[in-house]
């Protein structure tokens, strides 16, 4: 195994944990029967909605999907292509 090969599997095994903590860190968005009558009060407090830990959680973890998505993406064809030499 390559140096580059090694480095790119531990980034990839910590995104993973990471990813796994911050979304068990989220609350569960079910709200049951008292969702559906009391659905309205949700848009009063709206504004403030992208401000609170949870807001942070959702976007953190956007983010660290993307960039574990595109770094496999690039793992993959690297592997592929410097494999077949």
């Amino acid at each position: 195994m390559a140096w580059y090969e090694i480095c790119i599997g531990v980034v990839l095994v910590v995104l993973s944990v990471l990813i796994v903590i911050i979304v068990l860190l989220q609350q569960s968005r079910e709200a049951g029967l008292s969702g559906v009558i009391s659905g309205g009060a949700d848009t009063f407090f709206g504004k403030n909605k992208g401000r609170t830990m949870e807001a942070k959680l959702a976007k953190i973890t956007k983010v660290l999907t993307v960039v574990m998505f595109v770094l496999t993406l690039v793992a993959t064809f690297l592997f592929a292509f410097l494999s077949a030499k």
